[in-house]
């Protein structure tokens, strides 16, 4: 059987939106920048433990957003508020650094909080 991509796999989950689709796939790639560039930050010394705390934060949240839209929970849209408000505190502090992985990560998040904040 071939491996089916992560966008493949949420196109089969027949309750999705279309946007709540993109939402699960822009919130599994927030979740892998954000691992990324914690473990990154984590070389550059005590200045960036906010960075890292942040990227944790939004690491955490992120999956677990993407895992309750999935499931359908009725805890969803509350989820994705602060999933959305993670993500856009994330990006401020990462926009301060000038590590590639912390301006691609902030990108990222602010796509993600876009994304997530529309789901309601």
């Amino acid at each position: 059987m071939d491996a089916m991509s992560l966008s493949d796999t949420v196109s089969e989950i027949d309750h999705l939106s279309e946007e709540q689709r993109e939402c699960i796939e822009i919130c599994t790639e927030a979740t892998e920048a954000c691992e990324w560039c914690a473990d990154a930050c984590a070389d550059h010394g005590e200045e960036m433990a906010e960075c890292i705390r942040l990227c944790r934060d939004v690491a955490d949240v992120a999956s677990l957003h993407a895992r309750f839209m999935a499931r359908d929970s009725d805890y969803s849209d509350q989820l994705g508020d602060l999933c959305a408000d993670v993500c856009e505190a994330c990006a401020d502090e990462c926009e301060q650094h000038d590590h590639d992985h912390c301006q691609l990560c902030a990108d990222v998040l602010s796509e993600c909080a876009e994304s997530c904040r529309s789901m309601h």
